[in-house]
């Protein structure tokens, strides 16, 4: 898509399509700033902490249990630093200020680390990603969570850290997560589903059918005009009550008609552009706010942390909810959007993990006196499920060998053998499984599995697909005193639920779709 490597000189206009509504109360107030950087030092004496350096700087773990830094009266004793980060993990640039900030994870437990002043929110991804030792699927993501206005963004991974909590009022208690969000990106790879074709309208020839790519474009270059438009409801300032407008989504800003689904500019109404506006999204809108729905978003101003100053939206389901959002974000960052998506894997095509290909592996039979070569596929394939289950079966014997003497090792070994997997999540009730598939993107595939909260001998498997959360309950099957488990009534059976989320990875079977995703939390 060489569209994608032209620059996006975005321009936005005032309110001059008309007045500001009433309904709609100007964000004014402002935050007060992050105070000066926070530097301990140590004594000679005192023992240092574990510390990660890099260059001239140093991004050390906070033990929030210790006393506070203690002044250094010998700082030519201080030893230099020594780098031990490459440049290609941590990429900061040369600066010796640094802060201390605290990181939380969906369990809520919390770690603080003290970083450069200059840090991005890739950074700190990069940095948890290597001290919990997690894949980089490139899905890691750094949120900011204002818990008084029960409001969530996505922070981009090129946004600064200090320049979001430069706008918290001292008194907000905000806080940044860490978690995955298979959704951030999603929209470059799939954005037909993202964009509805009757929320999108182009200024340009089109000739038909707009492709991916093609679509994608018009949202990137600053030569066209895309356009969201659509009904949602409304918050009235000063008041509880929530009316339905007709939306319109503009490079310049966001308006809505105060005439039906006039788009004439006497009939609309000027409510926010995103120069110095963010998009976020309501974690309780039914609750919190009154709205008539749980899908609501809302744009408030970067230096503001005033609940009066909030433009309060809500959509009737989640994909107009995601196509508005996602949008929004378009429209602010445009190109630095696409550079922060390709990134990674331009950093892995520069410098591959592997110095070998996948297709270069062979199998080989070491059961004879003379290793050979399996040349044959099926064979092959017959080889690779028996190592499987010989290794299921040595696994599911360590792991149940201090079970009850009265439970069958059949149903002990079913339950060692998802016991320890990333994607069972033992006591989450329905609606917990939807929170967190939610909080963890709504893209297709995107899974987990839970015991059944009707039925405690049974199990549930929640999928997410056309962003809708769909649960299906797994059946324990019998037969010939051994235990089975099936998605379809004991037509496809397996042994265990390794076994049956191994099999829905690479077939649909009677699924919307193959898992592609499971849920994991972590702990810091």
């Amino acid at each position: 898509m060489s569209a994608m490597n032209d620059s996006l000189d975005e321009t936005h206009t005032s309110g001059s399509l008309g007045e500001k509504a009433t309904i709609f109360r100007g964000a004014r107030g402002g935050g007060s700033a992050v105070g000066s950087a926070f530097i301990p030092l140590r004594s000679p004496l005192q023992p240092p902490n574990a510390a990660v350096f890099k260059g001239n700087r140093k991004v050390r773990e906070v033990d929030e249990t210790q006393m506070g830094p203690v002044p250094d009266p010998f700082p030519e004793l201080l030893p230099s630093a020594v780098s031990l980060v490459s440049e290609c993990l941590l990429p900061w640039t040369k600066n010796s200020a640094t802060q201390v900030i605290k990181v939380y994870s969906e369990d809520n437990t919390s770690r603080a680390v003290e970083v450069p002043s200059d840090i991005t929110a890739r950074d700190i991804c990069q940095l948890f990603i290597l001290k919990n030792h997690c894949v980089d699927d490139h899905s890691w993501t750094l949120f900011e969570q204002i818990p008084h206005l029960s409001i969530e963004r996505t922070i981009e991974d090129h946004e600064s850290v200090m320049e979001v909590q430069s706008g918290w009022g001292m008194d907000s208690h905000c806080c940044l997560y860490f978690r995955k969000n298979y959704a951030k990106y999603e929209f470059f790879k799939k954005p037909l589903d993202f964009f509805p074709e009757h929320m999108v309208s182009i200024s340009s020839e089109t000739n038909g059918i707009m492709n991916h790519s093609q679509l994608i474009q018009t949202f990137l270059s600053s030569s066209s005009c895309p356009e969201i438009h659509g009904f949602l409801h409304a918050k009235e300032h000063g008041r509880k009550s929530w009316k339905k407008f007709y939306f319109v989504l503009r490079r310049s800003g966001l308006y809505f008609s105060n005439k039906g689904t006039s788009k004439e500019p006497r009939h609309l109404q000027f409510i926010a552009e995103f120069s110095d506006s963010d998009v976020y999204t309501l974690l309780s809108a039914k609750k919190v706010y009154g709205a008539p729905t749980d899908y609501g978003f809302c744009v408030k101003a970067s230096k503001s942390s005033s609940a009066r100053d909030l433009k309060l939206l809500c959509a009737d389901d989640e994909q107009t909810r995601t196509c508005w959002v996602t949008a929004m974000r378009l429209f602010k960052y445009g190109m630095q959007l696409y550079q922060n998506f390709i990134q990674p894997y331009q950093k892995q095509k520069s410098s591959p993990m592997r110095s070998i290909s996948e297709n270069s592996l062979v199998a080989i039979d070491f059961s004879g006196h003379k290793t050979r070569v399996i040349e044959n596929p099926s064979e092959a394939l017959s080889v690779a499920v028996e190592e499987g289950l010989s290794w299921r079966r040595k696994s599911c014997h360590r792991l149940s060998s201090h079970g009850s003497p009265s439970a069958s090792q059949s149903s002990m070994s079913s339950i060692a053998i998802h016991m320890a997997q990333p994607w069972f999540h033992s006591k989450l009730s329905r609606e917990e499984a939807q929170k967190l598939i939610t909080q963890q993107g709504l893209v297709d595939g995107v899974f987990l599995v839970r015991d059944s909260q009707s039925n405690p001998r049974t199990f549930v498997l929640s999928l997410c697909h056309t962003q809708k959360i769909k649960h299906f309950q797994i059946v324990p099957v019998e037969e010939n005193s051994e235990l089975f488990y099936s998605l379809d009534d004991g037509h496809t059976r397996f042994s265990d639920l390794l076994q049956l989320v191994e099999f829905y990875q690479l077939n649909r079977g009677i699924l919307p779709c193959k898992l592609k995703h499971h849920c994991a939390r972590i702990s810091l």
